[in-house]
């Protein structure tokens, strides 16, 4: 790194913000009538998974529950059914979970305070200040991977930002906040986009950011990152592989499903039984008598 002295996020604002503009991609949790709702299964859908994939599943899903009682009203099965190919499907089970608690404890309406938030199922830290933030306009520091990568780089001059989030990235998010709260929730989807466009792992489009001039790790000459390795994720012959073929055989079919048929979809038993095993114990599959199994209902 370079003896100058590190940028002050507030330079960072306009421009990034003026970027954001000219450049936010037109998503439909982002329109102005979208609501609460919308955004909530945005961030349900989009953990660990890319806008693309959460898209035709996303569409899916709010035309058949555009609302969170449309939702609670169902079995918790149909949640996991409908959430097909997006991985992790214990997000639907808590999606589910979440809607039922805003039917009983907030009238059907996603809450608008943040500790109301905190308090539903499958809602943590970064996920309430995400609804609260982009649904309703309010301050607080929304923290996912690409809003860290941006301001290692930007604000530290680092190359990547440690494997996991620490206490100190929320503390950086949080000095960076504009003060103004409205400008503040802009300040954190613009951070965001930022992230995912532009500022990217791998092969950052430096040349087209916004802030290059006020990049701290541009500024330092970007050096290359010298930490621990970042190991890729492997799918291919996981137990999660074996969960998902489970999973899809349970989700084609419109009543229990004979253990047979569950046996067929994977060669390996020690696997198959220890993957629908973990099924079972996630509430993701309910075992019936005669060796049969269904998605809960």
């Amino acid at each position: 790194m370079s003896d100058s002295p590190l940028p002050h996020a507030s330079a960072l604002h306009e421009p990034v913000l003026h970027w954001y503009a000219g450049n936010a991609r037109s998503l439909p949790w982002r329109e102005p009538d979208a609501g609460a709702w919308a955004v909530m299964v945005s961030e349900f859908m989009l953990q660990q998974t890319p806008v693309a994939r959460v898209l035709p599943a996303y569409r899916v899903w709010m035309e058949r529950w555009p609302k969170p009682a449309d939702l609670a009203a169902e079995p918790p099965g149909e949640a996991v059914r409908a959430w097909d190919r997006l991985g992790y499907p214990r997000r639907a089970l808590r999606l589910h979970a979440a809607a039922k608690a805003i039917v009983d404890q907030h009238g059907g309406v996603v809450p608008d305070d943040h500790a109301a938030l905190l308090a539903l199922p499958g809602v943590g830290t970064y996920t309430a200040a995400a609804i609260a933030s982009f649904a309703y306009g309010q301050r607080h520091a929304v923290v996912d991977t690409n809003v860290r990568r941006v301001f290692a780089r930007a604000l530290t001059g680092s190359a990547q930002p440690s494997i996991s989030p620490t206490a100190a990235d929320q503390r950086l998010a949080v000095t960076a906040l504009p003060e103004d709260e409205r400008t503040a929730a802009r300040w954190a989807v613009a951070t965001m986009e930022l992230g995912a466009l532009v500022c990217t792992a791998r092969s950052p489009r430096c040349a087209e950011c916004p802030i290059r001039s006020r990049c701290a790790w541009v500024l330092a000459g970007s050096p290359p990152y010298d930490g621990p390795p970042r190991k890729g994720q492997t799918y291919e012959g996981t137990d999660r592989q074996v969960r998902g073929r489970l999973l899809a055989v349970l989700r084609a079919a419109a009543g229990p499903v004979p253990k047979a048929d569950l046996d067929a979809c994977w060669p390996e038993q020690a696997q198959r039984e220890r993957a629908l095993d973990g099924l079972v114990a996630d509430g993701l599959v309910d075992p019936l008598p005669r060796q049969r199994y269904q998605l809960p209902g």
